[in-house]
């Protein structure tokens, strides 16, 4: 449960990171999805106890800024990409 809160937290994070990207907002949530989906991972792990809501809170936030943090490098990436060519 705790790693599809990440994901979906990743998916708006990255949408909302990557409105401006050259990715387009589907790219983008995709990406961002995916990394949420790895940060949910990773806090069940660490945190490992009961579901909370401190924990769902954490859940969400986490997967939205690795997200929207994944969902920036690509779009820097693609766009220096285009720019050299």
């Amino acid at each position: 449960m705790e790693w599809l809160l990440g994901l979906l937290g990743g998916a708006v994070g990255g949408g909302i990171g990557g409105a401006k990207s050259p990715l387009g907002p589907l790219v983008s949530g995709a990406a961002g999805a995916v990394g949420g989906g790895i940060t949910g991972v990773i806090i069940q792990t660490v945190t490992s106890s009961g579901l909370d809501f401190g924990q769902i809170l954490a859940q969400v936030a986490g997967g939205g800024a690795v997200g929207a943090a994944i969902t920036a490098v690509m779009g820097l990436a693609t766009k220096a990409k285009a720019e050299t060519r």
